[in-house]
């Protein structure tokens, strides 16, 4: 798989990155385990994980897979913190089942907490890019910043990256502290970053890491004929987001994906990630997989070559007019 360098840091990763946000939750440690081999096996490298991801049982799996399955030395490993995990009552005083909720908190406590907690789950000294996960209003801009940098210095970190930032805050945090990767939704559905996020990622030499290449799924072309009783659009915790997205638009770029992707005999998903791959500024892109077959899928991308025109066609098609 072939290795880019992310902004103008001298990190290099895996074009395609491996998003683990489904283990521990639809995809099971055995299944994930699979998915780590073919997916290092192909050459890739660039893993992402989160402590919030299936309330943690996905850096959980991760974490028994390293050294065991696959070398450390091998992956390079993303990490995030500022969003906190908690277990709540479902109703305050009322004794009943915990549901899971999150809080926002990019203070250097917190910051440095879960950092310490990743790096002792994982056994490792340091994780190749450690991402401030989302924009903290309460928390000064130069105590983020100090953070990082703070990190970087003590060797736990080897760079420092964003999630879940505008652009404004994408580019005021780069303006003070030096930003390896930043890593935004972007997809044939989603461009919107195309107008300020990726220009102010440019302009501060930021890697842009895409997230959601597939548009939850819509991309693939599983939704033409109805709603698959095994997709995140018959789930009931993420249907709502799938179905908002099923628009004309939708049905229209993926009609075109599914036309091109007959034309060069491949699959929808894999002209999908192929276009957002050769995207101006894209370093990488995280995709994740519920089984090896899919994962399959994912990494035949690699070796599709699109053609301009076809890139071209799709670029019209999925623009917004209003």
């Amino acid at each position: 798989m072939e290795q880019r360098t992310v902004g103008r840091s001298g990190l290099r990763v895996s074009r395609i990155g491996l998003a683990t946000h489904t283990w521990g939750s639809h995809t099971d440690a055995d299944d994930a385990a699979v998915q780590l081999v073919a997916f290092v096996d192909a050459g890739g490298t660039l893993v992402d994980t989160s402590p919030v991801y299936a309330r943690g049982g996905a850096q959980r799996i991760l974490a028994e897979l390293l050294g065991d399955l696959v070398s450390r030395d091998d992956l390079v490993l993303s990490g995030c913190a500022g969003i906190v995990p908690q277990r709540v009552a479902e109703q305050a005083g009322v004794p009943g089942p915990e549901v899971a909720q999150t809080t926002v908190d990019a203070s250097r406590r917190a910051l440095l907490r879960q950092l310490d907690r990743t790096l002792l789950e994982f056994g490792t000294d340091y994780l190749d890019i450690w991402n401030v996960g989302v924009w903290d209003p309460r928390t000064p801009l130069e105590e983020v910043a100090s953070t990082l940098e703070q990190a970087v210095r003590s060797g736990r970190v080897r760079y420092a990256g964003v999630r879940g930032f505008g652009a404004w805050q994408l580019a005021s945090l780069a303006a003070i502290v030096p930003l390896a990767a930043a890593q935004t939704p972007y997809s044939l559905l989603a461009r919107g970053s195309e107008a300020d996020f990726v220009p102010a990622a440019q302009h501060h030499g930021v890697g842009v890491i895409a997230s959601a290449p597939l548009a939850g799924g819509i991309l693939t072309g599983k939704y033409r004929d109805g709603v698959p009783a095994d997709s995140r659009g018959a789930d009931e915790a993420t249907a709502a987001e799938i179905r908002s997205g099923l628009d004309d638009r939708a049905t229209r770029v993926v009609d075109a994906l599914v036309t091109a992707a007959d034309g060069l005999g491949t699959s929808p998903l894999a002209v999908a990630l192929a276009w957002i791959r050769d995207r101006p500024a894209i370093s990488s892109m995280i995709v994740g997989a519920r089984d090896i077959g899919q994962l399959t899928g994912v990494l035949a991308a690699e070796t599709l070559e699109l053609p301009r025109a076809i890139a071209a066609a799709l670029d019209d098609v999925s623009a917004r007019t209003e």
